[in-house]
């Protein structure tokens, strides 16, 4: 990963936030919540990660329903995994939004995933209403003004402010790069300290986001943290494919139909993820593990990030 001397300016609060404070290199992984209601589940998910992981992003029904991802953090940190807690504003309004940061902050939580959420027409729930009150910019700047200045959703003052850091996505095969650009740089005046990108497949298509993202000046604003996916079937990546601006190319498709498609999905994110880790402005690797959370223990081996 970008090997420099520069330090953000981030307040050391959690495992991710001192390392990335410090100029250290990070590695994460994602899970999802089980879909039930015993606890041994996330016992049994908490072992799938090393203990060298600096955090698990914890999924929020971004497609499909699971339990409650609020639940599933308090649980890993219970289990000393550091988690990283998502708040998809599509399901939730302001208020319940809020209180969720708030409680989860008193149970330790320390770093929040910003995210709208894919529509739920796309997803399992297709009949659901929803929420819709706030885009993950202004959640976003929500939690910055809740942590910097103490107030909350509604400019109210808190009795304590949670200290947090608060982590977005990043869309780096989103064209015109200049939209690009642009969302970025809104996501980032808003508070955003950590940005965590969509899985990468096309090296080229993710460097010339990095380049324009390094001219603007905003690496130097934002801890970039790049996401590899390890694909499990040919129909995964097929579907994926089919999603506007997917990069997932023939040669990948071809590699996951010439074997066990699992163990090509890792051998490629690994690659991947050995090549993205030397760019210039990448301040660490993300493994997008959830629902196949074995697979980042491979990955991590794979591409040598321990």
């Amino acid at each position: 990963m970008s090997r420099t001397n520069w330090k953000m300016k981030m307040t050391a609060i959690s495992k991710l936030s001192e390392k990335l404070g410090s100029g250290k290199a990070v590695v994460t992984a994602a899970c999802m919540p089980p879909h039930g209601t015993d606890p041994a589940a996330v016992k049994k998910l908490a072992a799938c990660f090393p203990s060298s992981l600096d955090g698990v992003v914890v999924g929020d029904h971004a497609e499909q329903a699971h339990g409650s991802a609020l639940a599933c953090a308090v649980l890993l940190a219970a289990e000393k995994v550091e988690p990283v807690l998502s708040l998809c504003t599509r399901d939730r309004n302001r208020v319940a939004l809020e209180a969720d940061v708030l409680g989860a902050s008193a149970l330790g939580v320390k770093t929040f995933f910003c995210m709208s959420g894919m529509h739920q027409a796309l997803g399992g729930f297709p009949q659901a209403a929803g929420g819709y009150d706030m885009d993950s910019a202004q959640l976003t700047q929500a939690l910055a003004k809740m942590a910097s200045a103490g107030l909350d959703f509604s400019g109210v003052k808190l009795a304590t402010a949670p200290a947090l850091t608060v982590a977005v996505a990043a869309h780096p095969y989103l064209r015109p790069i200049e939209l690009a650009l642009a969302q970025t740089r809104k996501k980032i005046a808003a508070g955003a300290q950590i940005l965590l990108t969509d899985p990468i497949f096309d090296l080229a298509g993710f460097e010339e986001w990095c380049k324009a993202v390094r001219g603007a000046g905003l690496d130097k604003r934002a801890a970039i943290i790049a996401s590899v996916q390890p694909l499990t079937s040919v129909a995964q990546a097929e579907e994926l494919r089919t999603r506007p601006g997917s990069p997932i190319s023939d040669d990948i498709i071809k590699r996951l139909r010439s074997g066990d498609a699992a163990q090509a999905g890792v051998a490629i994110a690994a690659e991947i993820a050995s090549k993205v880790k030397a760019m210039a402005g990448v301040r660490g690797i993300h493994i997008h593990s959830a629902g196949c959370e074995p697979l980042a223990a491979a990955v991590i081996n794979a591409a040598r990030l321990a």
